[in-house]
C-alpha cells in the first residue's frame, strides 16, 4: 500500500538550491511519507482543501495527498519564512 513520489517542477528546483547535507534531510522526511502520507506532526493547511505540511527543522515540505491514486505531490521545499506565501 505504498503511495509514489512526484515533485512539481518548482519543488525540484528548490530542494536542488539547498546544500547537499539539508537537501539529504529533506528527502528523507519525503521518502518517509511513501508508507505514511499523514506521519505524526504533519499539519493539514488551512484554506486548502487538500493541502498537507511536514516539518524537517526550519524547512517545510508542503505537499497534496491523491488517496485515490496512491500519489503524494511535493508542491513546495522552502524556509518556514517563506513556505506559506
Amino acid at each position: 500500500m505504498a503511495y509514489e513520489v512526484a515533485f512539481t517542477r518548482s519543488a525540484r528546483k528548490e530542494l536542488q538550491g539547498f546544500p547537499q547535507k539539508t537537501a539529504q534531510q529533506i528527502f528523507t522526511k519525503i521518502e518517509k511519507l511513501v508508507v505514511e502520507p499523514r506521519p505524526r506532526g504533519c499539519k493539514k493547511l488551512t484554506g486548502n482543501a487538500d493541502l498537507w505540511r511536514i516539518r524537517s527543522g526550519d524547512f517545510r515540505v508542503v505537499y497534496k495527498i491523491y488517496d485515490t491514486k496512491k500519489l503524494i505531490d511535493v508542491i513546495s521545499v522552502r524556509h518556514r519564512k517563506e513556505a506559506y506565501r
